[in-house]
């Protein structure tokens, strides 16, 4: 049997499974009569693992690296005291990783009431926030564009969106100006440089605003760090899972270029992107009798573009069907566009703001989170004791297509 380890600090209950002197040691019977979160102490490089997570398997407790094993079930018998077993089950184990210097801090909570701050109002970052005012509660929303007569407008339009006879029943608007824009719960990050033309048809139009995006994106992942942000970062720019990769780089150089890990952890960065090619998913599905399966089986994985992973079925994958489907969904970004088009609407909406208002209410969503070395999109949900992704038994020919995805991310950054 595994030998455990068991501490307080200041309120909360901890254990491990090695001796850290530093921390005030308890009882077992504390730890396992708990009716709260419990947090589990281990140590793995943050380079390529989170700071904090929730605990779905026994092979978390035990393992001591992070990867694309995350997405496999893993129905190896692992030896735990059974308290454990039993408090996994029921989502109240809470991993911590303390190679990070900043490790307390997953010992705090997010709270009820949101406070979100968005960043540019251009096509993208409006369309969102019109989302959020007819759709959100329990939220402030705080608006900053470098443009003041696009926050003016903004302000105006959205607080002049009114339900007649219940007028207080949308969440409020307000104009922030960009020093307190850190003063939140949520940054959610919109702005874009360089959106190719209608009629560019014949180029990567996510991949081209990687280098102008991650260079606006490196300022305020500077701003973050040297204001200790203990929120949410929600990357809504393309290329989201490389955005978010190099936002989680950036964040954590010292001066001198090394990395230090003083900046945002990994699970403080989200990505959405996904939520839209599952609701394009979805909508080829709706009009192909043979795809249908999707609409109650199937999810995506992956980037939003080159590389996304439509599954027609988790139970019964079909590897043609699921190709056929990945194709149709990925070009869809390029109809709307031949229409004459930008398609910014259905992004900002099914992967803006109706993915941001199931994080906050702690419901699944598709965003990316760091698995391993990448940001990878999936089906993911925020809880009180930190983001769940949820693992599945692969079909061998799904996982492959997972790993060459994986392997092709983490080649770019």
């Amino acid at each position: 049997m595994i030998k455990t380890y068991y501490y307080k600090y200041n309120d909360k209950l901890l254990f491990s499974l090695f001796k850290i002197s530093s921390l005030d040691p308890i009882s077992r019977e504390e730890i396992v009569d708990a009716k709260e979160t419990v947090y589990f102490l281990k140590a793995m490089d943050p380079f390529s693992s989170r700071r904090g997570f929730l605990v779905t398997s026994s092979s978390q407790i035990v393992s001591d690296t992070e990867g694309l094993d995350l997405l496999q079930k893993n129905e190896e018998d692992f030896d735990l005291p059974s308290w454990i077993e039993q408090k996994i089950s029921n989502g109240t184990i809470k991993c911590i990783n303390i190679s990070f210097p900043t490790w307390k801090d997953e010992l705090n909570h997010f709270p009820d009431h949101w406070r979100i701050n968005v960043i540019a109002l251009g096509d993208v970052g409006s369309t969102l926030l019109i989302g959020l005012r007819l759709l959100g509660s329990n939220m402030t929303i705080g608006i900053y564009d470098r443009n003041p007569d696009k926050m003016k407008r903004w302000e105006h339009e959205l607080n002049q969106i009114r339900r007649p006879f219940d007028e207080a029943s949308f969440p409020k608007v307000v104009p922030m100006d960009e020093n307190g824009l850190f003063d939140c719960d949520m940054l959610v990050f919109c702005a874009s440089k360089g959106i190719p033309p209608v009629g560019s048809e014949h180029v990567d139009v996510r991949m081209v605003q990687l280098e102008g995006n991650r260079e606006i994106l490196r300022k305020y992942a500077r701003i973050a760090r040297e204001k200790h942000f203990k929120g949410i970062f929600a990357v809504v720019s393309d290329p989201v899972d490389l955005l978010c990769r190099g936002l989680y780089l950036d964040s954590n150089l010292d001066e001198s270029g090394n990395l230090d890990y003083m900046g945002l952890a990994p699970n403080q960065i989200i990505g959405y992107g996904l939520g839209v090619m599952n609701a394009r998913a979805t909508f080829h599905a709706e009009r192909n009798p043979e795809l249908m399966q999707y609409l109650k089986e199937g999810q995506v994985f992956g980037p939003h573009g080159k590389g996304l992973i439509v599954a027609d079925s988790m139970i019964n994958y079909n590897e043609e069907q699921s190709l056929l489907l990945t194709v149709k969904t990925l070009d869809s970004n390029l109809e709307i566009r031949k229409f004459g088009f930008k398609p910014y609407v259905a992004p900002s909406l099914s992967s803006g703001a109706l993915s941001l208002i199931a994080t906050i209410r702690n419901e699944y969503f598709y965003g990316s989170s760091m698995v391993g070395e990448v940001f990878m999109g999936s089906k993911i949900r925020l809880t009180k004791q930190g983001i769940e992704v949820p693992s599945y038994d692969l079909d061998s020919m799904l996982k492959k297509r997972l790993e060459e995805t994986y392997n092709e991310l983490r080649s770019i950054i």
